[in-house]
């Protein structure tokens, strides 16, 4: 798109847009559709799209995505993994969560490890990977400078996240970050469901389950360290650890 002409009138540019355009859409298609064209954050507008003029040497020549991102899995899954944004040359380059980097690397390894995932990696957006009653999604769509959304950032793509958990319905949701924590009860409480006071801390292992205000559904909240390098290079994420997440929540399921 060119930066310097008007954006299309069905892309959302404001707040507002992003509220109405993710309320209407029918469908996780419909949802990916519109979310995708999303212009309502300057700065990550502005950063996802210098990150792709200007990538590192080794991606020189690709064709970034810089736009974004969507989530991915099964679209009756009924665990979602909640990260925290797109990496800038990881899934702001390939298109598709956690893909093209040494996050994804970790966590499609210990998905494949549980019987979550068709392969242990996650190189491209065709690379042929499916993933098997699990779903994984952020609370916030475009590639942030430094890792770190502002909280009015969080707040304009919230919508986004909140349509796509109407649509998919999980029980689980493994939540990895204190970002994605916060970000995702956030979301629950506009959604209507019960999030007690003071709100539950957020920790490694730590587990919650939510009810709904005004229907029978239940959701129950698994804390993770985040797949970041900082955690799995120190050895404060281990695979084991990682592992015993999931299967804890393949065991609420079942």
């Amino acid at each position: 798109m060119d930066v310097d002409a008007p954006p299309p009138p069905d892309v959302p540019t404001s707040p507002a847009d992003v509220v109405r355009a993710a309320a209407a859409a029918p469908d996780l298609a419909a949802l990916a559709a519109v979310a995708t064209t999303c212009r309502a954050c300057p700065r990550l507008v502005a950063w996802r799209e210098a990150t792709a003029a200007d990538p590192p040497a080794r991606y020189r020549g690709q064709t970034y995505w810089a736009a974004p991102v969507p989530g991915f899995g099964d679209p009756h899954a009924r665990v979602v993994v909640v990260g925290l944004a797109p990496a800038a040359h990881g899934a702001n380059r390939t298109g598709r969560m956690f893909t093209g980097d040494r996050s994804g690397d970790f966590l499609f390894a210990a998905m494949h490890r549980v019987g979550m995932a068709s392969q242990p990696t996650s190189t491209s957006a065709d690379d042929g990977l499916t993933l098997h009653d699990v779903r994984v999604t952020a609370p916030v769509r475009c590639a942030p400078p430094a890792n770190a959304p502002t909280p009015a950032e969080r707040r304009t793509c919230g919508p986004w996240l909140a349509r796509e958990l109407e649509l998919v319905e999980p029980r689980v949701a493994v939540v990895l970050g204190g970002f994605g924590w916060q970000a995702l009860l956030t979301t629950l409480a506009e959604q209507g469901w019960v999030v007690p006071r003071p709100r539950p801390v957020f920790g490694h292992g730590a587990e919650v389950t939510l009810r709904h205000a005004t229907t029978p559904r239940e959701l129950t909240l698994l804390g993770c360290y985040h797949v970041s390098q900082q955690n799995t290079f120190t050895g404060r994420l281990t695979p084991a650890m990682l592992d015993a997440v999931l299967r804890r929540a393949r065991q609420v399921v079942d």
